[in-house]
């Protein structure tokens, strides 16, 4: 049976495990456009994991998660619907706004790509929906699901090609 990570208002279930997670400021729900904090809902493909190679979360992800890429310095995503790279990787330095993939806390040393807004990309319809090591316990993101780093690194390893990310429920912003 593959697994899925399911997301909804009360955590996430993956393998046969809860795992606490936090998500957007926004809620679940419909995403209404860039900035708006909404963690999507619906069913999502985790296209490319990342990861900070000089930090041992990152390492960890990388032996569990085979395909991973590392983060380099000059590493970015672009979140300005003006970019012609608009919700894509990015070299840095841009002159879009752009969120720099290599930062100084723990956010980014695991990051899964999900396919939000990809094929095709739509500009103003929400950029870098991810997964990553949250800041602290159920602290909201701008829109991605975040975990403890051990769990984002358990979860890689039990990652199948077939899994999902299903975001389910409705929670209202705060």
């Amino acid at each position: 049976m593959t697994p899925h990570l399911v997301v909804g208002p009360w955590g996430a279930w993956f393998a046969g495990r809860r795992l606490p997670c936090a998500i957007g400021r926004g809620g679940l729900g419909a995403k209404r456009g860039e900035g708006d904090g909404v963690t999507p809902v619906g069913v999502h493909a985790l296209e490319a994991v990342l990861y900070r190679p000089d930090r041992a979360a990152g390492r960890a992800a990388a032996h569990v998660f085979r395909r991973a890429r590392a983060i380099g310095p000059m590493d970015g995503w672009s979140d300005d619907p003006a970019d012609p790279a608009y919700n894509t990787d990015v070299s840095l330095p841009r002159g879009f706004s752009h969120e720099r993939l290599r930062r100084a806390d723990p956010m980014y040393d695991v990051v899964g790509v999900l396919d939000w807004n990809r094929h095709p990309i739509a500009p103003g319809q929400g950029s870098a929906i991810f997964l990553h090591v949250w800041r602290a316990p159920r602290r909201p993101t701008a829109g991605c699901v975040a975990f403890r780093a051990a769990d984002l690194i358990w979860v890689l390893s039990r990652w199948t090609p077939a899994s999902r990310v299903i975001v389910r429920g409705f929670r209202a912003a705060r």
